[in-house]
């Protein structure tokens, strides 16, 4: 009796059982990216966190070296300008490091394109739901006359 079903309640029936598996597989397509995105974005991190720990350990040794020297060079008469300069120096190229850090902080990369998918699905998901609404506000129309 069960599988003898036809009628309004079992189209109903079925177009919902679609409805869900077209909405898990979506969202089985979106946890994917999901995941492969972290993934990226977790060795992008790395890359560059040992990128960054790299370049910042050369730079100490060679902006060390580049200070001894010039104050070396500058013992006999004017010691103390040449170590003042070299540290003003020094804290102006850290606040320019800061404020750069902090722009390319402040840019969201972190699931861009799954956001971007999320909303073109509600988007999508929307425009079939409205043209159903017409299409069913049509047959009533046509029913009534």
């Amino acid at each position: 009796m069960g599988q003898g079903r036809s009628g309004p309640a079992a189209g109903l029936f079925n177009a919902g059982r679609r409805l869900l598996g077209t909405l898990l597989s979506a969202g089985e397509t979106r946890l994917r990216l999901v995941i492969v995105e972290l993934q990226e974005e977790r060795d992008r991190f790395f890359s560059l966190l040992l990128m960054a720990f790299t370049a910042l350990l050369l730079a100490t040794f060679g902006i060390g070296m580049l200070m001894l020297w010039v104050v070396v060079y500058f013992w006999d008469t004017h010691r103390l300008l040449a170590i003042g300069g070299a540290a003003g120096i020094l804290l102006l190229l850290a606040l320019l490091l800061a404020l750069r850090v902090k722009a390319v902080a402040s840019q969201p990369t972190l699931l861009r394109s799954t956001l971007a998918r999320l909303s073109e699905d509600r988007d999508s998901i929307e425009e079939h739901v409205d043209e159903h609404r017409v299409g069913r506000q049509m047959d009533d129309e046509g029913a009534r006359r």
